[in-house]
């Protein structure tokens, strides 16, 4: 499972807002949802919040084995 919590942290500490992400950088609020749901989002919304936080992919998400992960 990929885990979103690092990227509450990395938002509280920088100068961005979940009211700033959705009004100045066009991150959709259905993606802040998300976010806070830990559902799964594309490598592109990874990017930009990684370029506009201005961080590392390690500060947006980490993975947490889970019994609930596909097998194939």
């Amino acid at each position: 499972m990929i885990d979103y919590s690092p990227f509450w942290k990395t938002l509280k500490n920088s100068t961005e807002s979940t009211y700033t992400l959705i009004h100045k950088h066009h991150i959709s609020s259905s993606t802040i949802d998300k976010l806070r749901k830990n559902k799964p989002l594309n490598t592109t919304t990874l990017n930009d919040l990684c370029r506009i936080l201005n961080c590392r992919i390690e500060d947006i998400c980490k993975y947490v084995a889970s019994d609930n992960d596909q097998k194939l």
